[in-house]
């Protein structure tokens, strides 16, 4: 109990309270909108729903070029020289305008070619990407806004932005599923970020005059190379890795049909919701100790306090949730969604070989070892991709879930070998 305590404890915790309000409200909306998805779109329209989120979590990423840790590091030690800041600003203000608008015309005069990937032969879900256009700059700009007044110590405000975000999510989501189903469904995703960029500029206009920094003449490519090294590790898992997810989806509709792959994506978000409690307590307490940690004893210690401390605790929450499944779904989903309790126990089995991982891929953050990221990414999104392909050929819809465990449990053992000197 005084190892959970500490954690309560921190500063870094207190201030951020990642793992109380901000978290908690967001699986709450999160669950009230799958519920509302359940009702009114059934499993074709949450496959609809997930391939449409995948899509645009790669767009966002590309949008901001992966700058945001980047954007805190150098705001947060340029804020007492008005110089150095307004340079960061307005560098990046001008690249990102100038990113989103190229990608805002390309998604535009390639909407019908994007609809046919994403949705197949829906053509009516064609103004989603028309709208989608219109909309990019502001997801860009908003996560610029965000980091900015992050790197200048306005964590509440941060937290503030998120908690209005989620709600302005919920209650689009709520007014459009109910009125239009499942296209609306698909904008309401759309619409509910572009609505949260006025908000975030007005925050961010009381701290600081956001429009007053931005100068062209100074513009500085220093800056952008800075940034770079940010935008490599942030990239590779933010925007190949949805795309992998698409990919599968996609394989599934085709050979199975869009009802399983709803079952999938239903799956998935459930996972999603209870590792949002890991990767939160993994920021705020274990990043910063692996990043002081001097050496392997150091590190190894940091691991097995979380290993002693978090797995079991995790590890019973999922033996508990697996016991549970079909008051889960009927609870939180509808009676078409039973389909998804056969989906459990293997998703299960690869979140706990995943959770086990998680640590260890932190500490390529913490020392900032870059090239072995990338290079353990890309193998493990090539592993979930073409296990899929042969696991869902032998055993259909689980064979999805199969394929996520065996990923997962050789992201693992990648790690244990390659960190064995701070494990052992």
């Amino acid at each position: 109990m005084n190892f959970y305590r500490k954690i309560i404890q921190t500063n870094l915790f207190k201030i951020t309270s990642l793992n109380s309000l901000s978290v908690a409200l967001k699986i709450g909306i999160g669950l009230i909108t799958s519920k509302i998805l359940a009702v009114f779109v059934g499993p074709s329209g949450m496959a609809l729903v997930g391939n449409l989120r995948n899509f645009l979590t790669s767009l966002e990423n590309i949008s901001t070029l992966g700058f945001q840790n980047g954007i805190v590091k150098y705001t947060a030690e340029s804020e007492k020289s008005k110089i150095e800041l307004q340079k960061i600003v307005s560098t990046v203000f001008i690249t990102l305008i100038g990113v989103a608008v190229l990608l805002s015309v390309i998604l535009f005069c390639s909407a019908s070619y994007w609809n046919e990937k994403i949705f197949g032969n829906n053509t009516e879900y064609l103004i989603v990407f028309k709208v989608l256009s219109f909309a990019l700059p502001t997801y860009g700009l908003s996560v610029f806004f965000i980091a900015v007044i992050n790197g200048l110590g306005k964590f509440k405000k941060v937290i503030g932005i998120n908690i209005i975000g989620n709600l302005i999510g919920l209650l689009t989501s709520v007014f459009l599923i109910v009125e239009f189903k499942t296209t609306g469904a698909l904008m309401a995703i759309i619409i509910a970020p572009a609505l949260l960029f006025f908000i975030t500029l007005y925050l961010v206009q009381k701290e600081i005059q956001i429009f007053q920094f931005i100068k062209l003449d100074v513009f500085d490519f220093k800056v952008l190379k800075n940034l770079s090294a940010y935008s490599l590790m942030t990239l590779v898992s933010s925007v190949f890795g949805p795309f992998v997810f698409l990919a599968i989806r996609n394989h599934i509709i085709q050979d199975l049909g869009i009802q399983e792959a709803g079952y999938w994506e239903t799956m998935t978000r459930i996972s999603s919701y209870y590792l949002m409690f890991i990767s939160a307590i993994l920021s705020v307490y274990f990043l910063p100790k692996l990043s002081k940690a001097q050496n392997n004893q150091e590190t190894r210690k940091v691991f097995f306090q979380y290993y002693k401390y978090i797995l079991p605790v995790f590890i019973l929450a999922l033996a508990i949730l697996y016991f549970m499944r079909f008051f889960v779904i009927q609870l939180l989903f509808t009676k078409e969604f039973l389909p998804v309790t056969n989906l459990f126990f293997w998703q299960l089995f690869g979140d706990v070989f995943k959770v086990c991982a998680l640590i260890l891929g932190y500490q390529f953050f913490a020392k900032r070892k870059t090239f072995m990221f990338i290079l353990t990414e890309f193998f493990s999104l090539s592993v979930l991709y073409f296990s899929s392909l042969y696991f869902i050929k032998e055993f259909q819809i689980e064979g999805v879930v199969v394929a996520y465990a065996f990923d997962n449990l050789v992201y693992l053992l990648v790690l244990v070998f390659y960190f064995r000197k701070s494990l052992f």
